[in-house]
C-alpha cells in the first residue's frame, strides 16, 4: 500500500507540474524592473518611490525572482539616516518600506546606464548571477518604473551619467527582435518624464510619464526628523490608487491615468498609446502589476506504460 501511495503521489506531481509547464506556453508571465537612478541622501524620496512600487507588486503576487530592484543610493545604510535600516514615506513613520523581505539586486555603483541596458537586452557578462538577469520570454509582460532626475529626453544615473530616450528605444527594439517580451508598461516619475518615451518605436509598449516637456515632478512633503523630502507627489497619489488594486481587480489603465489631476501634481502626466495594441480602457492594471500563477489539478487517471527496457529487465529477473 505504501508503494502504491508513493506511486500515486509521483503520478500527481508529474501531471501537476507537467500541466503547469504546458499551460505556461500559452500564458503570460509578469516581470518588473524598478529603478532609482539618484545618488546621495537628499534624494531619499526616489528610494521611497521604487519601494512603493516594489511592495505593491509583491502584495499582488509577483515574486522577488521576477522583480529586478535597482537602488543607486543605499539610504538604509547611509550615515545621515536618523533611522538606520529603515525607509519611510509618511511623516507619521508607521510603515517601514525597507525590511527583511526587500531584495535589492543592483545597489550603489552597480546602478549604471551600462548595467541597465545590459539588463534589458540580456547581454550580460558570463559571471552575472541569475538575480541580476531579466529572464523574460515572448509571453512576458514587463513593468518598468524609473525615477530620478531628468531633462528633455534624458535621465541622469548616479549624477554623472545620462541615459537618453534613444538608448532605451534601441534597447526595446533589441528585446523585440529577441522575443524578450509580450508587452511593456514603461512608467517614469521624473521631471519632463514624458519626453523619455518620445523616441520609442517598437510595438507592444505602453508608456506613461508623470510630467510633460518643460514641467517638473515635485516632492510631496518633507519629514523634519529625517531632514529630506520622503516621496514624490505623483508616486504619493499613485499609492492611493494602488491600495484599491487586488489580484481580481477590474481597474484599467484608463482608471489609473484618470486618477491623477494636474492641480494636485502641479504637472500634466502624459500617456503614450500609439505603440500598444489595446486601448487603456481595455487594459487591466493586473496585466502588469499582478501575478498570473494558479494551481491546476488533474481530474482523470494517468495511464503509464512500462518501457521496453523495464520489461526486459523484469523478464531477466524472473528467469534468473
Amino acid at each position: 500500500m505504501l508503494c502504491m501511495a508513493r506511486f500515486a503521489l509521483c503520478c500527481w506531481c508529474f501531471v501537476h507540474f507537467g500541466s503547469l509547464a504546458l499551460g505556461a506556453e500559452n500564458e503570460r508571465n509578469n516581470w518588473a524592473v524598478l529603478v532609482d537612478t539618484s545618488r546621495y541622501f537628499y534624494n531619499y524620496r526616489h528610494v521611497a518611490n521604487v519601494l512603493t512600487f516594489y511592495h505593491t507588486i509583491k502584495r499582488l503576487g509577483i515574486p522577488d525572482s521576477q522583480i529586478i530592484l535597482m537602488m543607486a543610493e543605499d539610504i538604509p545604510c547611509n550615515s545621515r539616516s536618523a533611522q538606520p535600516g529603515m525607509v519611510f514615506r509618511e511623516s507619521v513613520q508607521d510603515e517601514n518600506l525597507y525590511g527583511e523581505d526587500v531584495e535589492v539586486d543592483y545597489r550603489g555603483d552597480e546602478v549604471s546606464t551600462e548595467n541597465f541596458l545590459r539588463l534589458l537586452t540580456g547581454r550580460h557578462l558570463p559571471s552575472t548571477p541569475r538575480n541580476k538577469r531579466l529572464l523574460t520570454d515572448e509571453m512576458s509582460n514587463v513593468l518598468i518604473f524609473i525615477t530620478g532626475h531628468s531633462g528633455d529626453e534624458f535621465i541622469k544615473f548616479q549624477d554623472w551619467e545620462e541615459l537618453t530616450s534613444n538608448d532605451v528605444a534601441d534597447a526595446f527594439q533589441q528585446m523585440h527582435k529577441q522575443r524578450r517580451y509580450r508587452n511593456i508598461f514603461w512608467i517614469s516619475d521624473t521631471c519632463q518624464a514624458a519626453t523619455l518615451q518620445n523616441q520609442f518605436y517598437t510595438p507592444g509598449i505602453l508608456a506613461y510619464g508623470s510630467s510633460g516637456k518643460g514641467q517638473n515632478s515635485y516632492s510631496h512633503h518633507v519629514d523634519s526628523h529625517i531632514g529630506a523630502a520622503v516621496i514624490d507627489r505623483w508616486t504619493y497619489y499613485a499609492m492611493d490608487f494602488f491600495k484599491r488594486i487586488t489580484t481580481s481587480s477590474d481597474l484599467t489603465v484608463e482608471h489609473f491615468t484618470s486618477h491623477f489631476k494636474p492641480a494636485m501634481l502641479h504637472s500634466q502626466p502624459e500617456l503614450r498609446t500609439d505603440l500598444f495594441q489595446w486601448s487603456p480602457s481595455q487594459t487591466m492594471m493586473t496585466e502588469f502589476f499582478a501575478s498570473t500563477g494558479r494551481m491546476r489539478f488533474q481530474s482523470a487517471l494517468l495511464v503509464m506504460q512500462a518501457s521496453n527496457s523495464s520489461s526486459s529487465s523484469s523478464s531477466s529477473s524472473s528467469s534468473s
